[in-house]
């Protein structure tokens, strides 16, 4: 739905915000109501884009006030800018296992720090909602072991009752930090 659950953004605002001192540019892929933006807003966010699929929620929830920059578009097709940080907030149950993969792939690879996967971890069926035949969940049961098994590079992770939030560290060339 075009909003999310509220588990996980306190962590994930936490280790962005730890990600550096400087201020950071931010990639929101699938904004819905502009959660992330507006999680985010304040004198650590230099930049932040939206790319939304579903061009009425742009309009409907006001996007433009709260993103510097919103690209209607399909994320498995649109080009990803160069920035600090990606965001996939609730957006990989909403296709293919293997389109969410190449997503998850596309995204670190735009990443110059880090990239967020926050996805439901419990049986979590959803239909269309107003109007928009995005919303439908395409996997509705990923569950924890699933995403670790699935999306490759996950060091740091946040589960809650209903979702989880994963953090893969990146290089900038898509490629995981090593911790040394």
């Amino acid at each position: 739905m075009p909003m999310s659950s509220a588990e996980g953004k306190d962590w994930t605002r936490e280790r962005i915000q730890q990600l550096s001192e400087d201020p950071i540019t931010v990639l929101d892929i699938g904004p819905g109501v502009g959660t992330y933006a507006k999680l985010l807003a304040g004198p650590n966010l230099a930049h932040i884009t939206g790319i939304e699929i579903w061009e009425p929620y742009v309009h409907t929830y006001r996007l433009k006030e709260y993103y510097d920059e919103v690209i209607v578009g399909d994320a498995r097709e649109v080009e990803f800018p160069t920035v600090d940080v990606v965001v996939l907030g609730d957006v990989a149950e909403h296709m293919s296992e293997p389109d969410a993969l190449r997503l998850w792939e596309r995204a670190a690879a735009a990443a110059r720090r880090a990239v967020y996967l926050s996805i439901p971890i419990v049986h979590y069926p959803q239909g269309h909602i107003e109007g928009n035949p995005h919303e439908h969940h395409v996997v509705d049961d990923w569950d924890h072991d699933r995403v670790l098994a699935t999306f490759p590079g996950i060091g740091e992770s946040w589960r809650g009752t209903e979702v989880g939030v994963y953090e893969r560290r990146t290089d900038g060339g898509g490629t995981v930090e090593s911790a040394a």
